[in-house]
């Protein structure tokens, strides 16, 4: 039997019903057994980053411990003002200087209309690169999520995105086994 691969969820909005939250959360919910997917919770509780700062807040301790413990990250974000949410951003912070994740399997998903949310990825991908991590390309990709495809669960209902999103874990675990093998 094989270990599970842990995949940490990260979205970049601070808004409980938002489209990239829900398809993290739809994400989770058709995780192949083989796959534990855990959504991060700590965005919005998660102080501002203040270099040198000791000791660190237990946020950003507990942030560490959840990267550490994840073999692959998935991020889902929208943009604000052009880029990534401030939000997102001082998480990604949080990580420059130990390392959190240098080497470590990213991908992300655009969940916006198409011909929006193209900043937001590009100033992800500049911030990824600038951290070391390793983007798993297979895995990246835009699904359109749409406000009215969200049930009052608070995942998606659209059967073509759902299936889509779907596709996104073993995208990621791909990559994984295939770097560590």
């Amino acid at each position: 039997m094989t270990t599970p691969l842990r995949i940490l969820l990260i979205s970049g909005s601070t808004r409980d019903s938002s489209t990239n939250t829900a398809a993290l959360r739809t994400i989770a919910a058709e995780a192949p057994g083989d796959i534990i997917a855990t959504l991060y919770d700590g965005l919005v509780d998660l102080p501002q980053f203040v270099p040198g700062l000791e000791p660190e807040p237990a946020n950003a301790e507990a942030l560490h411990r959840q990267l550490a413990a994840s073999d692959a990250v998935l991020i889902c974000t929208p943009e604000y003002a052009g880029m990534i949410p401030g939000s997102l951003k001082n998480l990604l912070e949080w990580t420059v200087g130990t390392g959190d994740l240098v080497d470590k399997p990213v991908a992300w998903i655009n969940v916006a209309y198409p011909g929006r949310g193209d900043a937001a990825v590009e100033t992800l991908r500049t911030v990824l690169g600038y951290v070391s991590a390793d983007i798993a390309e297979t895995a990246c990709g835009r699904i359109t999520v749409l406000r009215e495809q969200v049930g009052a669960d608070g995942l998606v209902e659209d059967g073509e995105a759902r299936q889509r999103l779907s596709l996104v874990l073993p995208a990621i675990a791909a990559h994984v086994r295939e770097k560590t093998a």
